[in-house]
């Protein structure tokens, strides 16, 4: 009889799908439901009796004497009498006899769910079938992989790559980037002109250094290049099974799969192309998706296949499989598909159902079977990825304005030098016998000045070149490649659980860390952990709980603190270290006393609800033990999850489609009522009422399932108890069930509403539960209409099925609220608190449902009570016309003008705005027309979420925000879904977890959890702004004072272009005297420490505001090395002009004032960068004075050397300068003529106008921070830029909210006392 039971329901169950199909056809002929009424007979017939006749001996029937070839639908009836045959085979063999040896036990869920999986069987006709056209020419043949390798078709592999280079284009594109630098340009002619008579240098002295500099960055660019290249090919070369021919499938590789191909999938692997599912270890081909690396949606999503290849359920069955698909060509639209399947002869419609996206993975399901239709770089997830672009840091794109600066000072002395040589050439060089003028050629020709001066010309400009650094480019690849290893080996951004450190992808970026202004994060992988604790409970008009939330805690220890601060400072609410799980009373004004709870990791995943009340049956004792029985109930049965034993531990685990879902059950485990098991019409559970007492097991028969959607934003079951109630069970949002209680049902909605409002301001995600008792009549005449609906064909059937849901839903009785708590990673409202301190902002751009990712926004204070959200939404309508269109833009252009108003109209100076957009809604608001409206109002707003938005989306609102605002924007993700955002924006950062690695691959730096990210910009980005800022501003500084004197001194000796240092001088300059101290700075130097950086945030603001890289502060430095310039020349030529040199009067040579002039340019501008450097290592002095000794060594030396190599530096220091007095005197007098304004100009600004690191360096000098803690606080309490979003933000809210209500109930005492 049991069996018996279990059977009926699937055939009632079919035949009521077949009552579409038999209304359909009646508009052809009138004998047709009849004679598939007949068909269905003779169908189970046969069957009942397979042990006479098996299944496969059944022959073509003869429907001729059926008088169907008269009607002239044989064909199709005959396909449907195949499939309805084997369908039922299957069902009555499942019913009568069990399941089948081998076979996972099976579940029809396209009887439970309502919407995502109802079956159309309707065919097709010939003009429906034709899909060839623009847009739609592509075609499939399954199974016959090699028609797709040749032409016509010629379809791409499987082979996917995210590197920038390959081995043809490495050369030619690298070659572009470096010579996208404005000074490799120059240098490069530079070497080209060396190569002729009017070159000052050798050629070897400019093509050399030229190409080390361009070499070195091309060899970072590879090395770079090649670690994308390895993450690739190990994606590439995953393996997959495929079906190689004769029904016998084997191991390939990703990268050698084709089009046609037939793949076999299993159980928690990722989908290697795109495909069409075939059928799955599901007898009615139903699979569960998980699409978090595409939408960012860790709910399982339902794929069904086609009815026609259910029967495709074992490798053999695949041995002369063919057919052929017509479908959409390759497009970035992740949720639309249009396309035919024709088999044997029959055409059938695909739908987005079937199809199986690449990189989403294969859940709750043992395998699928699916044939390739789109691979490698036309696979949808790939459509949606853009071309790795080459990103500059706005320091070096500022660089160039310099250089160019630079290069036009370079070209104006040229042509001063080049007049003035025209000049001397044809007034003074013919009275000048000794250069004999009569015997010249045309470079010294007094007849003809003007082409010598033209010739001087380019002498000059590459005798003046040492004002553009040549080595500045490669110093600043050395720095950034350490930086990047000081990243890559921060021990502080290393993820045990894991394994996994930061990594910084590219080095070119590094300073940009620093300079950021605009976040935009996607929400499921990078935000969250996808886990949710049970918390709290209204039942009855009763709160239970006693656990306080981390909002609760923190507000509760900041009022307390304040209780005891006088000056009212504000305390940072994560540095205390919170101890074992307890509670303390935390008594605050007034002797109002907040039960503070000490949470530790709960002990079970998904529930940290504490209070004796409801625990170990103690729930039997409260008044209200019936409305407690009937909640714990509906947490265990109002759901569409899948029990699983872990074969391990022997403990259940849930398939649930949302994290909530999943705390429900195990809380209603843990309160006694298990959910352990589901059959096709049944649900089991065990209710355990006390620890002393075995369970009871319970069977409820589920008639009907009502499942979420974000319209609906509720869930329904219809259930059929023990004694035969049929009980409606509903959970949604409290919005949405309040308004549908019934007069009866109000009873406890007061009290749940206070406790709704309370969960809310507390974090915590709230659902309201609810019922309904029906009766049998009622319930039978409703579902009626329910199949219906359900089995209907055509657009509005979703319209009907939630219409007569609708009717079902209402007039329920108010049963209690739950409230969880939204598991985000590990330091999410941490991190998201100090970056909004650091001046961030924060926009969280997700494919998530609206209601997720608001709850996603309260949990991470991006969100809070109080704040006034704007949301934007059009319409919904299917009618994609220009009239509809056009009324849609209007309306949100409508929205968007009166949103703007409401903001500017906003008094209230602790108003906070979010605005909140689908992705619908988003596409008008991307539009030329309406997307800088759009951009104006979003940044007025403090927070922003976009929700619903596709990958190309989140790629064009990262453009919108960057291109729109000129400010730094940073992407950060976890999925392939977020690679078109973070390669748009300035900076990518890809969340290296444990869902796939194309976020990864895409980025220029990764790191393991989101975290992490406030080290990496508020200390390393802070850090590295500030490093390459000073180093750049240095080097040019260094070079002005070294390049000008050469230019005095050409102008001293008539324009001759004779060079005062000698040329190994000048080599060294940049080379080794002074490059190896300013990478020092560029590495090692710290304003602050990094603790200090986290504790004053508002340090970070120093790089979006660009303090130390704006255009005062360059040209002071330029300013400063002109200054010195004239100093070091004009004091040098000053005493050594004739006058004596040594004690015996001996006068200065060229060589000797050149020296001497060197040694000062070496000890200035080592000495101006000890000034400069806040935090000194050993590392840092060795450099520093290792060069000033290094000169004087080489001096040494090479006056040493043969007089054929050192020339006229022969014996210069042992036998000239050493012994001289002079020498050392102008050396010490140039050093403090050039320094002392300087240090003059730095002791004047920390003293009158100090900046906040100032203040901060002078308070640890002299351990103020240890000697008065008072004060201490204070100023970091200044250090945090104001912000409506972040914890700290949402504390004070709630703060300034207790305050109101403690000062009306102070009043209201008053008020009483008074009269």
């Amino acid at each position: 009889m049991s069996r018996g039971r279990e059977f009926l329901p699937l055939v009632s169950s079919e035949r009521e799908e077949r009552e579409g199909e038999r209304e359909e056809g009646a508009n052809k002929t009138s004998i047709l439901p009849s004679l598939s009424l007949c068909l269905l007979s003779s169908c189970v017939s046969l069957l009942l009796v397979e042990e006479i006749i098996p299944a496969h001996t059944l022959p073509v029937a003869d429907l001729t004497v059926l008088g169907l070839r008269e009607v002239g639908i044989f064909d199709g009836l005959a396909q449907r009498f195949h499939s309805c045959c084997a369908g039922l085979k299957r069902k009555l063999k499942w019913g009568l006899m069990g399941p089948r040896l081998g076979k996972r036990d099976r579940l029809r869920w396209s009887h439970l769910y309502t919407f995502a999986c109802a079956r159309s069987t309707a065919l097709v006709d010939d003009e429906q079938s034709s899909l060839l056209g623009p847009g739609f020419s592509r075609i499939v043949h399954c199974n016959q992989s090699q028609l797709h390798r040749k032409p016509p078709l010629n379809y791409c592999n499987n082979y996917i790559s995210t590197t920038r280079y390959n081995a043809i284009t490495f050369i030619p594109k690298a070659l572009f980037e470096q010579f996208r630098r404005v000074a490799n340009i120059y240098f490069l002619l530079a070497a080209i002109l060396s190569l002729t008579p009017i070159s000052p240098f050798s050629p070897l002295s400019m093509i050399a250094p030229l190409s080390f500099v361009v070499g070195l960055s091309m060899a970072k660019e590879a090395m770079e290049d090649w670690r994308r290249f390895m993450q690739d090919m190990k994606v590439n070369r995953r393996r997959v099974c495929i079906h190689k021919g004769e029904g016998n499938f084997g191991n390939k590789q990703w990268q050698d799969i084709r089009v046609g191909d037939v793949v076999k999938v299993e159980k928690d692997q990722f989908f290697p192309a795109d495909l069409l599912l075939l059928s799955s270890s599901y007898e009615d081909g139903i699979c569960y998706v998980e699409t978090m690396n595409l939408d960012g949606e860790t709910n399982l999503k339902v794929k069904r296949s086609l009815e026609v290849t259910l029967t495709m359920e074992d490798d053999t069955a695949f041995k002369d499989f063919t057919a052929t698909i017509k479908c959409e060509d390759p497009n970035p639209s992740l949720y639309t598909f249009v396309g035919n399947f024709e088999y044997e002869r029959q055409v059938y419609v695909l739908d987005p159902s079937q199809i199986l996206l690449r990189d989403s993975k294969l859940r709750n399901t043992s395998y699928v079977y699916g044939v390739v239709i789109f691979t490698g770089h036309e696979s949808k997830v790939m459509q949606n990825s853009t071309e790795s672009p080459s990103k500059r840091s706005r320091i070096e794109q500022k660089m160039d304005s310099i250089i160019y600066i630079l290069f036009t000072v370079l070209v104006l002395i040229s042509l001063i030098s080049s007049i003035g040589f025209a000049v001397m050439t044809k007034y003074k060089m013919p009275n000048w016998w000794f250069l004999q003028p009569f015997n010249t050629t045309s470079l010294y020709d007094p007849s003809r000045p003007a082409v010598s001066g033209v010739f001087h010309l380019v002498t000059a400009l590459i005798l003046y070149g040492y004002l553009i650094p040549i080595s500045l480019y490669v110093s600043i690849e050395v720095v950034k490649v350490l930086q990047a290893t000081f990243i890559n080996q921060d021990i502080l951004m290393y993820d045990e659980e894991i394994g996994k450190p930061a990594r910084a992808r590219t080095s070119n970026l590094n300073e940009e860390l620093g300079q950021v202004d605009t976040i935009l994060s996607d929400k499921t992988g990078t935000l969250t952990c996808n886990q949710m604790d049970f918390l709290k409970c209204s039942i009855a008009g009763i709160s239970y709980g006693v656990r306080a939330s981390e909002v609760e805690m923190a507000a509760a220890k900041q009022i307390a603190s304040e209780a005891d601060d006088p000056e009212n400072v504000i305390h940072d609410h994560w540095e205390d270290n919170v101890g074992a799980y307890g509670s303390s009373g935390i008594e605050l004004v007034n002797g109002i006393t907040c039960m503070v709870e000490k949470t530790q990791k709960p002990a079970i995943k998904g529930f940290s609800f504490e209070d004796d009340r409801l625990m170990h049956g103690n729930w039997r004792n409260e008044p209200t033990a019936s409305t407690i029985l009937l909640f714990f109930r509906i947490l265990a049965l109002c759901h569409s999850a899948i029990p699983e034993l872990n074969e391990k531990t022997g403990d259940l685990t849930y398939e649930a489609e949302s994290p909530d879902e999943a705390a429900f059950l195990v809380a209603a485990r843990e309160f006694g009522f298990e959910f352990y098991k589901r059959t096709q019409s049944s649900v089991f559970i065990r209710e355990r009422y006390s620890s002393s007492e075995k369970p009871v097991e319970r069977e409820f028969k589920i008639l009907n399932l009502l499942e979420f959607n974000s319209k609906r934003k509720r869930m329904s079951v219809v259930v059929r108890d023990e004694s035969g109630q049929i009980i409606l069970l509903c959970k949604g949002a409290d919005s949405i069930i309040l308004d549908r209680l019934s007069k009866n049902g109000r009873m406890y909605e007061i009290d749940t509403t206070k406790h709704l409002n309370e969960y809310g301001e507390a974090g915590l995600r709230t659902l309201a539960l609810s019922y309904r008792v029906l009766d049998e009549s009622e319930y039978s005449a409703w579902n009626n209409e329910f199949q219906k609906a359900k089995t209907a064909i055509g657009p509005d059937r979703e319209a009907q099925v939630e219409r007569v849901s609708d009717m079902m839903e209402k007039d329920l009785i108010l049963v209690g609220a739950t409230a969880v708590e939204d598991k985000l990673q590990k330091g999410v409202p941490q991190c998201i608190d100090k970056l909004a301190q650091a001046g961030l902002k924060i926009w969280v751009l997700t494919g998530d449902k609206i209601e997720t990712a608001i709850n996603i926004g309260y949990a991470c204070s991006l969100l809070r009570q109080g704040m006034k959200q704007i949301s934007l939404s059009i319409a919904n309508t299917d009618l994609i016309t220009q009239d509809a269109n056009k009324a849609a833009k209007e309306n949100l252009k409508l929205q968007l003008t009166n949103a703007s108003q409401m903001i500017k109209l906003e008094k209230d100076p602790y108003a906070a705005f979010s605005l909140i957009i689908d992705g619908k809604t988003l596409t008008y608001a991307l539009e030329d027309d309406l997307k800088n409206q759009f951009l104006s109002l979003a940044v007025d707003c403090a927070s922003v979420i976009c929700c619903r938005v596709s990958p190309k989306q989140k790629a064009l609102v990262t453009r919108l925000v960057k291109e729109g605002t000129g400010k730094v924007t940073l992407g950060i993700g976890d999925g392939a879904n977020d690679v078109g955002m973070i390669q748009e924006a300035d900076i990518g950062v890809g969340i290296s977890g444990v869902e796939g690695m194309q976020a990864v691959m895409a980025s220029d730096f990764s790191i393991s959890q989101f975290r992490f990210l406030e080290r990496l910009l508020v200390v390393h980005g802070h850090w590295c702004y500030k490093r390459i800022a000073s180093m750049i501003c240095y080097f040019f500084y260094k070079n002005i004072a070294f390049g000008l004197t050469i230019f005095y001194f050409e102008a001293y000796t008539g324009f001759s272009g004779q060079a005062i240092y000698d040329d190994w001088y000048m080599i060294l300059f940049n080379v080794v005297l002074t490059s190896l101290p300013v990478i020092s700075l560029g590495v090692f130097d710290q304003d602050v420490p990094s603790d200090v950086c986290l504790q004053f945030p508002a340090l970070y603001q120093q790089g979006p505001k660009n303090l130390f890289f704006g255009w005062p502060r360059i040209i002071g430095w330029m300013f400063n090395g002109l200054y010195s310039s004239i100093i070091i020349y004009f004091i040098n030529i000053a005493i050594f002009y004739l006058a004596a040199f040594r004690s015996d009067g001996q006068t200065a040579d060229m060589a000797a004032i050149g020296a001497t002039m060197f040694t000062s340019i070496i000890w200035v501008v080592n000495v101006q960068i000890i000034l400069i450097i806040n935090h000194f290592t050993w590392i840092q002095h060795l450099l520093v004075w290792g060069s000033v000794v290094a000169w004087y060594i080489f001096l040494f030396a090479y006056g040493m050397a043969s007089p054929t190599i050192s020339g006229d530096a022969y014996q210069l220091l042992q036998e000239a300068l050493g012994s001289a007095p002079i020498y050392w005197i102008v050396t010490i007098l140039v050093i403090f003529a050039c320094n002392i304004p300087y240090l003059a100009h730095i002791s004047f600004k920390r003293m009158f106008t100090p900046l906040d690191h100032h203040v901060i360096q002078e308070i640890k000098h002299f351990k103020l921070d240890e000697v008065d803690q008072h004060m201490w606080k204070r100023e970091k309490s200044k250090a945090r830029q104001k912000t409506k979003i972040g914890f700290t933000a949402r504390v004070d809210a709630t703060i300034r909210q207790l305050k109101g209500k403690l000062h009306r109930k102070v009043s209201s005492l008053t008020i009483q006392t008074m009269f």
